[in-house]
């Protein structure tokens, strides 16, 4: 096979110091095209936006948009045939189900996958401090060559034959990683209206102003530094979840489809018979 023509982009925009690790790695194994978000599009998931602007860069193009839309505009508006997409590196995880689904980081590789693509995205991760902030004093370049070592080894078989998107979760300054095939974790909940600043304020006008606060990780509050309490973290989440192996230190490489699955019900037939029957 000829070097593998890549597509980078991220959401963390194209200024973002992880782009620019992973983009010195990705170039050792093929020939590395980027556009990326103009400015931070984090969180925004699989977000599509009709119309973008794009602006010149000396690596491709940035575009004001989404990640999504940084994909869809490059796969099908440049006219080059890319063998594959790589998204990142996020300055922080991305890991559990819930988190996984809105990540912008992630999005691109779905929209990558939608369009026929293989995707790989990578999120950084500090085994002490959690999110790696600011990201300007953290070195993302082992997570980068985590990124581009595993898109070289999976093009080189036949991974993709059954996988979409390959989410990859690796630490900034664990040494020699183990890296481990993981699953997300399904662990989620929502606290409402209990920030002072925002609790059931009065607007004047009949309206009352709510806080939706994410509980993404158990015994935490927001985003805030699990991590000290790893212990506790390591009994809840069983081996082979993708929290655990970051718990442990671990790269954590999860399998993805994008077809949202089928599910099998032997429930579900006598539900929608006896809609015929009313």
């Amino acid at each position: 096979m000829s070097d593998p023509s890549i597509l980078l982009t991220n959401d963390d925009g194209i200024d973002a110091p992880g782009l620019a690790s992973l983009r010195e790695e990705l170039t050792a194994v093929g020939d590395v095209t980027v556009v990326a978000p103009h400015d931070n599009q984090s969180g925004v998931g699989r977000t599509r936006n009709s119309t973008a602007v794009r602006h010149d860069h000396p690596w491709g193009y940035s575009l004001e948009g989404t990640p999504a839309d940084c994909v869809a505009y490059a796969l099908c508006g440049l006219g080059t045939e890319f063998d594959a997409v790589v998204s990142g590196v996020n300055d922080g995880p991305n890991a559990g189900n819930y988190v996984v689904g809105r990540s912008g980081t992630v999005g691109a590789g779905i929209e990558a996958a939608f369009l026929g693509l293989p995707a790989v995205a990578v999120s950084a991760y500090h085994a002490v401090d959690f999110f790696p902030q600011p990201p300007e004093e953290y070195d993302f370049a082992r997570p980068a060559r985590v990124g581009a070592d595993l898109l070289e080894r999976a093009l080189a078989t036949e991974t993709f034959d059954e996988v979409d998107l390959l989410n990859v979760n690796a630490p900034v300054d664990t040494a020699d990683p183990h890296a481990r095939i993981t699953r997300p974790t399904a662990d989620y909940d929502l606290r409402v209206g209990h920030d002072a600043d925002a609790v059931e304020r009065d607007l004047g006008d009949g309206s009352t102003a709510v806080s939706l606060d994410d509980s993404v990780w158990p015994d935490t509050e927001g985003f805030e530094n699990p991590f000290p309490l790893a212990d506790d973290h390591a009994t809840r989440y069983p081996h082979g979840s993708d929290r655990r192996a970051m718990v442990e230190g671990e790269v954590s490489v999860s399998p993805l489809t994008v077809n949202h699955g089928h599910a099998e019900s032997q429930s579900l037939p006598g539900v929608v018979d006896s809609l015929d029957a009313e």
